[in-house]
């Protein structure tokens, strides 16, 4: 048969023609797939706002040579209270455009990413404070590093390779992980991770969205915002694909 179906989330979507989109998701079955949503800018379309961006369905789809074609979209979660909040908006884009920066068709890791990606965008959905949105976006950040093969060494020196404990250290983005400041001599890295830091980010990648730790208790505004920086240039660094959230947003408010 060529119809299948599966879970997905909207990602981007692109023009095709004055009736038809191109809608490109992550599924929890195969990964990336691309598919073209006839009549979608009619007005009295079946499939409407269900192929609006960051919308989860339960789809079937029609599989076709070289793309494609949804058939049906039910509504598994709209996220809607992402909608009232320009911050959850801003960031909710950017970790669906860090899947498909990083997402693959067929992937074998399709499960995970996708539920992964479907629970951060829930709990920034959710979250009641500027906080709790970026405490949920470094979750994200740390746990599709993982996922994805860039780990980032967060215990030990990638140089001498001793166990930082309770003292600073150096974080390069290049080289994936910490420093030690007596290895730093000879790289002369200029990003400075203080221990408790380190601590926090290792508890974000620990515990999964729905654990709140003491450093999440503890955690303000200032050290988050330096956590998502730090992350969002390493995740930079690895990415074989330019990020453009900042440009997505603007389109997506058009």
């Amino acid at each position: 048969m060529n119809n299948f179906v599966t879970d997905a989330i909207n990602l981007k979507s692109y023009n095709l023609s004055e009736a038809d989109k191109i809608i490109v998701m992550y599924s929890r079955d195969k990964g990336l797939i691309r598919g073209v949503a006839k009549g979608v800018k009619k007005p009295k379309s079946k499939l409407g706002a269900r192929m609006d961006l960051l919308v989860a369905n339960k789809l079937m789809l029609y599989k076709g040579k070289n793309l494609d074609r949804i058939c049906q979209a039910e509504a598994v979660n709209t996220f809607n209270k992402t909608r009232q909040n320009m911050d959850k908006i801003f960031y909710s884009m950017y970790i669906s455009e860090v899947v498909n920066n990083f997402g693959i068709e067929d992937d074998p890791c399709s499960k995970e990413v996708y539920d992964l990606l479907y629970k951060a965008l829930e709990k920034i959905s959710d979250a009641e404070n500027t906080v709790e949105i970026l405490i949920s976006v470094i979750k994200f950040q740390l746990k599709m590093m993982l996922i994805s093969g860039f780990g980032i060494e967060l215990d030990t020196c990638l140089c001498c390779g001793e166990h930082i404990k309770d003292e600073n250290m150096y974080f390069s983005s290049k080289m994936g992980g910490i420093i030690c400041a007596e290895c730093n001599k000879g790289f002369n890295l200029h990003t400075i991770m203080h221990y408790k830091l380190r601590d926090f980010l290792n508890a974000c990648l620990q515990y999964d969205f729905d654990y709140r730790s003491e450093y999440d208790e503890k955690a303000n505004e200032k050290v988050c915002r330096v956590c998502f920086e730090l992350l969002k240039e390493y995740i930079d660094t690895h990415s074989s694909k330019k990020f453009n959230s900042f440009g997505i947003l603007q389109e997506m408010a058009d």
